[in-house]
């Protein structure tokens, strides 16, 4: 029976379920006997079982209505936990730490909420998740953010993700992408790519990236525009965002902005960049810069959440901008593309830092001292 029970709400991996799985190895090889409750298909289970992780099912979602009620949820949880008798359990995402935060008080099972977002809550949110042991912010900007708004600064704590420095890592591009795109024969020798990794969606501020990319469009023929992500939100805004989206690359950026969806070869993909480009209007602490940093490619982004902190000031290893500033993100842009001297040297200033602050052994370590402090 695992000792530390890993609590996912989702089937699918994104930056935080990376994050998580990043660590496992680490944690795993401490002595921890550990457990992730997720639900049993998709690719999250998937990459469980490559890792050798035990997947205990739960989907909380999977019951009768589309998305059941909290009180339902925790019924749920609660019995599971009361099967499986953890000694720690730690909740991979805020809504989970929210969801567990009590049941974990109530079952007297020491707890950890993991905190990866920066959004408002209700007083009664923030007191669930004060329930927990132990709070984990992904940044000093998450932290402040919801220290501010009532949770408790004793029991939270910063603590960064780690990435995998020797999967991320730089590397010469092979052209792979080009030739997916057909951009092979062009009248350019070697179009360069900027891309953009991560969901579509408002926050993401791809709106901004699209009218950079039109004010560069004559000054700089040879780039093309990359989207790599999905649109997850159902929403009507959501759906018209991603719209017009499309609508702006096909009618000002005809054949150099594309939509590449989800794509599983974000290592290699980084390596085909000359740019990796982040323009959103709030980010805890990104976890598509992080592997950019590790994979010694330039970054420009917006200097929001816990970005600066990927990036200090003074260190040149990104171009950070102002949200939703098209101008300074488009002369941002354009400084990098012009000059690829300066380009290299911004790329490998960001491998440092990955090497320095991000790696996943040190997050790992880092993790297992919180077990341990939090652990009878």
């Amino acid at each position: 029976m695992a000792d530390v029970l890993i609590l996912c709400e989702y089937a699918t991996v994104s930056g935080g379920e990376r994050s998580m799985l990043a660590v496992l190895d680490g944690v795993c090889r401490s002595g921890h006997r550990v457990a992730v409750a997720a639900p049993p298909q998709g690719a999250l289970a998937e990459a469980l079982r490559c890792q050798g992780v035990e997947l205990v099912p739960l989907d909380l979602h999977a019951h009768r209505e589309a998305r059941s009620s909290q009180d339902q949820q925790r019924r749920r949880l609660r019995a599971m936990l009361l099967r499986r008798r953890p000694r720690l359990l730690h909740a991979n995402s805020l809504s989970m730490s929210r969801l567990s935060g009590p049941v974990a008080a109530e079952l007297g099972i020491p707890s950890i909420g993991h905190l990866r977002d920066i959004v408002g809550l209700s007083a009664r949110a923030v007191a669930d998740l004060n329930r927990h042991t132990r709070l984990l912010a992904v940044s000093r900007a998450t932290w402040a953010w919801h220290v501010a708004a009532g949770l408790d600064a004793e029991k939270t704590h910063v603590f960064y993700n780690g990435v995998d420095l020797g999967v991320f890592h730089p590397r010469e591009g092979t052209g792979y992408l080009h030739r997916e795109l057909g951009l092979v024969g062009e009248e350019e020798d070697h179009p360069r790519l900027v891309g953009a990794i991560g969901q579509i969606g408002m926050r993401k501020g791809l709106d901004m990236l699209a009218k950079a990319a039109v004010m560069l469009r004559d000054e700089l023929p040879d780039v093309h525009w990359l989207i790599v992500g999905e649109r997850w939100s159902q929403k009507a805004e959501a759906r018209r965002f991603e719209a017009d989206l499309h609508a702006v690359a096909a009618e000002e950026l005809t054949g150099r902005m594309h939509f590449l969806g989800y794509r599983d070869d974000v290592p290699g993909l980084l390596g085909e960049l000359a740019v990796l480009v982040h323009p959103s209007r709030q980010e805890p602490l990104g976890r598509v810069l992080l592997e950019a940093a590790a994979s010694g490619v330039a970054v420009v982004a917006t200097s929001v959440g816990g970005t600066p902190e990927i990036f200090p000031p003074g260190e040149n290893a990104a171009r950070l901008v102002p949200p939703d500033d098209v101008a300074a993100l488009a002369a941002a842009l354009g400084e990098l593309l012009r000059d690829a001297p300066l380009r290299q040297k911004v790329a490998a200033a960001a491998r440092c830092r990955a090497e320095q602050a991000f790696d996943k052994a040190d997050a790992a370590a880092n993790l297992l001292r919180h077990y341990r402090e939090v652990l009878p």
